[in-house]
């Protein structure tokens, strides 16, 4: 259902790296978030007042932020989509990350809001409620409203990877929870009035349920912003691709920056033979720029790395450092190796790069280094710079 009426009211549905189309699922599914909210939270506050019942009020209240959520996602998704401008060299898409974040503050206050009310009805007796078949009828129907809205927010959110409407989703399933527990409690205080305390008692269960999930909303809105690390799929990929080209020595230092889900820059470094034409090297950097950036929609950037290969002490010394970080991880690499050679001594220079959050002790592993390297030859040098890596 979701993809037929992607391919109805989207042009080139499928093409969602694209930032026209990317807004236009933005726009269709917070269109589609308006209407369902306006009608459920009319009906549901009409039922709400009628039947005297502070649950599906609360309920209904709750539709009216799910309108504003819809309205804040939809102006997000208009304003994610301009072009870069002076200010902004990257472009808008980011703001899908704060629209996002929105969202669930507006949960959050929501479920503070409905708490706190509940709790005082509890507490004051303030409830005085008369449930009618329509009361159930109108419940039923907004528990099927809300499940079918939230597969669609998650239909449309899956297919450009948008955080935002991943929020929206939850907050949609959210509301077909509290509507479920609404009325189950309408059901029960129908057929035994003297359990008039469950509709404050469930309001507060409800108000708990939404607070938790917007708080967890929260953190997850919030990371892309702080930046995460990057899918590892992805960047495996793209390293496997560079790698495949003829003349391709070796990889290191691969930075990802995102600035939306159609907006991501690449840096590494490639190594080449450094008795191989710089002109033939440098044509080899361009055409991998060019075609893998292009293939997987990224700005690559790679900086070009000559390597020694003819260099006997190298060949030995590779074997060495290789041997040594073995000892602590096979997992550990090295790049950059290379050999200042002076009149009393020898700088041998490279990185060791460990990964992030590794309890390796960095110092224990840069003495072994040091100390394999001298005993090779006490002229030696070493130099080692650590770098830290997310991607292993």
């Amino acid at each position: 259902m979701v993809n037929l009426i992607r391919k109805i009211f989207i042009k080139d549905y499928k093409n969602v790296k694209d930032k026209k189309v990317r807004e236009k699922h933005g726009l269709v599914a917070s269109i589609g978030g308006i209407i369902v909210n306006i009608i459920l939270f009319g009906v549901k506050f009409l039922i709400g007042l009628l039947a005297g019942s502070r649950a599906i009020i609360s309920d209904a209240i709750n539709n009216l932020t799910d309108l504003v959520s819809n309205i804040v996602s939809l102006f997000g998704f208009k304003i994610a989509s301009k072009p870069a401008d002076k200010k902004h060299p990257y472009g808008h898409e980011r703001v899908e990350y704060v629209t996002g974040m929105i969202v669930s503050f507006i949960i959050i206050a929501v479920a503070i809001v409905l708490g706190y009310t509940s709790i005082m009805a509890l507490i004051n007796h303030d409830v005085n409620v008369t449930f009618t078949i329509a009361s159930f009828i109108v419940l039923g129907v907004a528990i099927i409203g809300k499940i079918l809205l939230g597969l669609f927010y998650r239909g449309m959110g899956k297919a450009i990877d948008s955080v935002s409407l991943k929020a929206n989703m939850q907050d949609s399933i959210n509301d077909a929870v509290s509507n479920g527990a609404v009325l189950v409690t309408a059901i029960i205080i129908y057929y035994f009035p003297d359990l008039w305390w469950l509709d404050p008692a469930v309001s507060i269960a409800v108000a708990l349920f939404i607070l938790y999930s917007g708080i967890k909303l929260v953190m997850e809105t919030t990371s892309p912003l702080i930046g995460l690390t990057p899918d590892s799929d992805f960047v495996k990929s793209i390293l496997k691709d560079v790698k495949s080209y003829k003349g391709v020595l070796g990889i290191h230092d691969l930075v990802v920056h995102s600035y939306g889900e159609t907006k991501i820059f690449i840096t590494l470094h490639v190594e080449v033979d450094a008795y191989v034409d710089v002109m033939l090297s440098h044509d080899l950097i361009d055409n991998i720029e060019s075609e893998v950036g292009n293939k997987y929609g990224i700005e690559l950037t790679i900086h070009m790395d000559p390597i020694d290969t003819k260099n006997p002490e190298l060949v030995v010394l590779k074997e060495i450092i290789a041997k040594t970080l073995g000892k602590f991880n096979k997992e550990l690499t090295f790049h950059d190796l290379r050999m200042v050679k002076g009149p009393t001594h020898t700088n041998v220079l490279f990185d060791v790069v460990i990964p992030l959050g590794s309890n390796m002790n960095q110092d224990e592993v840069v003495e072994a280094l040091k100390e394999a390297i001298s005993n090779k030859d006490s002229k030696y040098k070493t130099v080692i710079k650590i770098d830290n890596s997310s991607i292993h």
